[in-house]
């Protein structure tokens, strides 16, 4: 039986999502279904094909930043400056209702943008700050919210690898990216910070204070504990945004200093050990691959799908629906929030966005919003029952009291935090794009 090109370009991707299903590694898929289906459609080209792509992913300069962040992220995670930045932040915060969640929220914040690995701050505040919310007699459910939200809070705020990712797959300026998920990504943090406040003052049974934080502090002793553990990081972080933002230097650049800096703070701590700078080191080449191959096999499964014309089936498809672009943004979203249940961000960032990238150009939908959107979006599938990993990141260093259908409970009404912020996004487009357009004019 033949089938025309675009017929086979259809059963290509639904065989691509069968077969990830069963369990097969992402990568090696992409590769084997691209050269199936190429030598089908190509013939020996596929295989031209298929080198050229590599070379082109090894000599990408903006990825040459997702090494260079990870083994940032990597080091900083080591430097065993989390349980002093946490302590200071509690101090700072102890008068604000809620302060343990705050104070939370906010290291998490901080520790997140530092590293960009969910289940590392997930796990390592799980082991120091849920304990601690727990000792307090706060609500499980609200405490267990708090870590996971938080902990996926990298995922969005600059310098995030998945805007890295998405600046490749799209061609679009990374650079502007992380200026435009700034704002978005503080107002999320924020809204986390105000939805535990008021919870806090409706019921301050959920949230009580701390008892070893009722004495007197002096006011010296706080800016001590913040000079040794919040402004080293903080410094190290604007510094490396900062050069991003202002175009000292590329990201590229600019990671390599925070490399460096992580390097310099984690001696400054007296926990630069060879072991640890070994491990960081397998860790950070252990997650590069990764991407690589995801990029070497997307980016040839992607080619061979649009020369058989399935692009053209999908745009051709979603035009005959005559959607709105506010309808098609929702649906898109709605696809997105699903394909997180089964898939990995990178996966969807390398093999789907390109098949909704064209579709987004022929609503005149700016690719800058539609990818803020997405990096909100992929926070949902962390945090959504079934597959919320940040809980079972969560579930792996609580007490073994703690149910994970309470982690589950505790997290959806951030998830429901991350929809209002991406709503109001999309309301007020000027959230994402005023500070680029200050910027970059």
């Amino acid at each position: 039986m033949m089938f025309t090109n675009p017929e086979m370009g259809m059963i290509q991707l639904a065989g691509f999502i069968v077969i990830v299903l069963l369990g097969f590694p992402i990568a090696f898929t992409l590769v084997a279904m691209g050269v199936f289906f190429g030598y089908y459609a190509m013939g020996d080209r596929i295989f031209d094909l298929l080198v050229t792509n590599t070379y082109d992913v090894m000599s990408n300069d903006v990825l040459t930043a997702v090494p260079l962040f990870l083994f940032m992220g990597y080091v900083v995670e080591r430097a065993n400056i989390l349980d002093r930045l946490f302590y200071s932040l509690q101090m700072s915060a102890r008068r604000i209702p809620g302060s343990l969640a705050v104070a939370t929220l906010i290291t998490c914040a901080l520790f997140a943008t530092a590293t960009g690995i969910v289940g590392a701050v997930v796990t390592l505040m799980g082991l120091l700050a849920f304990p601690a919310m727990l000792r307090a007699g706060y609500d499980t459910k609200l405490a267990a919210g708090v870590v996971c939200a938080g902990g996926c809070l990298g995922i969005m705020i600059p310098p995030s690898v998945l805007l890295i990712l998405y600046g490749a797959t799209t061609s679009v300026s990374v650079v502007k990216l992380y200026a435009a998920a700034f704002l978005p990504g503080f107002l999320l943090a924020g809204l986390y910070v105000a939805y535990v406040v008021v919870r806090a003052l409706l019921n301050p049974n959920l949230c009580p204070r701390p008892k070893e934080f009722d004495r007197h502090i002096p006011m010296g002793e706080i800016l001590h504990a913040l000079a040794t553990s919040f402004f080293p990081l903080a410094v190290l972080i604007l510094a490396v945004l900062g050069a991003i933002l202002l175009g000292l230097a590329t990201p590229s650049e600019a990671a390599a200093v925070g490399a460096l800096g992580s390097v310099i703070l984690a001696a400054a701590y007296k926990s630069l050990t060879f072991e640890r700078l070994k491990e960081a080191v397998y860790l950070t080449a252990r997650a590069s691959a990764m991407v690589c191959f995801l990029f070497i096999g997307s980016w040839t499964f992607s080619s061979v799908f649009s020369y058989l014309g399935g692009h053209e089936v999908i745009e051709h498809w979603v035009t005959t629906m005559k959607l709105s672009p506010t309808v098609f943004l929702i649906l898109a979203q709605f696809i997105i929030f699903l394909l997180g249940w089964p898939l990995e961000w990178t996966e969807i960032i390398i093999i789907f966005v390109p098949i909704f990238l064209p579709i987004v150009k022929l609503f005149h939908i700016d690719p800058v919003i539609f990818g803020i959107l997405v990096a909100l979006n992929i926070q949902t599938s962390f945090n959504t029952p079934p597959m919320a990993m940040a809980a079972y990141y969560l579930k792996g260093v609580a007490p073994p009291q703690v149910k994970l259908n309470d982690i589950f409970a505790g997290a959806l009404p951030f998830v429901f935090l991350v929809f209002l912020t991406m709503a109001v996004v999309y309301v007020f487009p000027g959230i994402a794009l005023w500070l680029p357009q200050q910027l970059y004019r």
